[in-house]
């Protein structure tokens, strides 16, 4: 199934290409599958004590003051008109709202003439059917404004939102790029969570090889190699990213900022090296499951040899006795049958402590 959804994403791909081409720059395809039945605009404007929240569907919410940071949030990219509405607004590049629709971009870091586009992977993983879902985010940044655009309906940073309502922490203090900076860094911190969680399923895999490995082990740790895989192509872009990003010379982004920039530079270097330590872990898993599999194995090849070996001297004995020839003089031996069992009870005794003191067994 795994494999079916791999090869599915790269026919959309391709899928995708052939409608882009011959198409002029800037045209907005959307590629993704993910259609809701209403397309929500979320507005915050912040400045110091001030704080306001407004929601509206299918239609983009006018700002009350020009004075406030302003955060429009859009959860939904198949209706395009809307996408490109609020793009246009604010002054957005056509190659950028070509790249936010396309949903099969590799996160990088577009610096334009009056803004800065972010497109990041964002990741969720489900641990009881080692299912790893991915959505792609995207985030413009201008003078005063902030745009970001979800896929899916579910509120990626409702952590950014809280710290603003409480007026935690110095967000609300400072200008866009911050906000900017908070955003990505928030959909960084949940990069360790997926981690975390894909770690603990190759503990639980590891005890379960180590106690008794099963057919559908093995798909397990194939899927997990999935996963990381996925995970390793989507990380290994943000390190040219968080490069770009702390050494911008972008007029939007300030040099207080930059240094925040700077720690998130180094948790995702920290991401990269987890990611390519559990890739280590899940190919020795891999080997260790192959190797247990294969102790089992030899073991129970041990145990029927053992037993094939002992029954071939007594099937032998009991050929020669059962051959029904007319002279045979042990034949009439009054107690030739107890003399026979006892010979035969020797040898597999003779032979068991001689297999013990080979620790054959």
């Amino acid at each position: 199934m795994r494999i079916y959804n791999l090869l599915r994403s790269t026919e959309e791909k391709a899928v995708t290409a052939r409608r882009k081409a011959g198409a002029p720059p800037g045209t907005m395809i959307y590629t993704g599958h993910r259609e809701m039945e209403r397309v929500h605009v979320h507005l915050t404007q912040y400045h110091g004590d001030f704080l306001e929240v407004q929601t509206e569907e299918e239609s983009i919410p006018a700002p009350r003051t020009q004075q406030a940071t302003q955060w429009y949030d859009l959860r939904g990219l198949h209706k395009l008109e809307l996408v490109e509405r609020l793009g246009r607004e604010h002054g957005m590049h056509p190659l950028a709202l070509e790249d936010i629709v396309d949903v099969h971009q590799r996160p990088k870091m577009e610096v334009y003439e009056n803004g800065v586009l972010f497109i990041i992977k964002a990741f969720a993983f489900d641990a009881a059917t080692r299912d790893l879902s991915m959505e792609q985010i995207s985030i413009y940044l201008t003078e005063n404004t902030v745009l970001s655009f979800q896929e899916d309906a579910g509120d990626l940073f409702r952590s950014v939102r809280k710290r603003l309502e409480t007026s935690s922490g110095r967000i609300r203090s400072r200008g866009p790029d911050y906000l900017a900076y908070a955003l990505v860094d928030n959909i960084v911190d949940k990069y360790f969570t997926v981690i975390d969680q894909i770690e603990s399923e190759l503990d639980r895999l590891e005890d379960v090889i180590m106690k008794s490995p099963e057919m559908s082990t093995k798909s397990q740790i194939h899927d997990l190699r999935l996963a990381l895989l996925t995970l390793r192509k989507s990380i290994s872009p943000l390190r040219e990213l968080m490069n770009r990003f702390s050494d911008s010379e972008s007029r939007l982004i300030s040099q207080d900022t930059q240094v925040y920039v700077a720690d998130l530079r180094d948790h995702v270097i920290q991401i990269t090296d987890l990611v390519e330590t559990y890739r280590d872990v899940t190919n020795g898993l891999y080997d260790l499951y192959v190797s247990e599999i294969s102790f089992r194995m030899n073991s129970v090849m041990q145990t029927l040899t053992i037993v094939s070996t002992i029954f071939i001297p007594l099937s032998f004995l009991v050929g020669v006795y059962g051959m029904n020839w007319e002279y045979m003089p042990e034949l009439r031996t009054r107690y030739g049958y107890f003399v026979l069992w006892g010979a035969m009870i020797l040898i597999i005794v003779g032979m068991l402590a001689w297999f013990r003191s080979r620790r054959w067994i």
